[in-house]
């Protein structure tokens, strides 16, 4: 099996700006950013997409928003959007798991 990014990137393998790390999950910031705020989360076991979240690994997604206000608190933000693309149609381009968490400016309503 081919490694996807994300699990390089958790592995060490590709480098990126962790702004949090533990035994069960990676927050780092987005190469392309939309706010002055975007960092992504995701959780160290391999998962697709929250279509592949079931009882077995449904840990990994409550320890992840346990954690964002925390994180998102060590980045100056106490507002913000947490998005995520499921599938290819949705925009997700990187086929593991992760939440983008996008604040330090005003987002408005709109979402597209």
């Amino acid at each position: 099996m081919t490694m996807c990014v994300f699990c390089e990137i958790i592995n060490g393998n590709i480098p990126s700006t962790k702004v949090y790390e533990d035994d069960m999950m990676l927050a780092f910031k987005d190469l392309n950013p939309v706010a002055p705020v975007h960092f992504l989360c995701v959780p160290k076991k391999h998962i697709e997409s929250a279509n592949d979240v079931d009882e077995l690994n449904s840990v990994y997604v409550k320890h992840i928003f346990e954690k964002i206000p925390e994180i998102a608190k060590s980045q100056g933000i106490s507002s913000y959007r947490i998005i995520n693309n499921c599938g290819s149609d949705a925009g997700q381009t990187v086929m593991h798991l992760h939440f983008h968490v996008i604040g330090g400016v005003e987002l408005g309503e709109k979402l597209i």
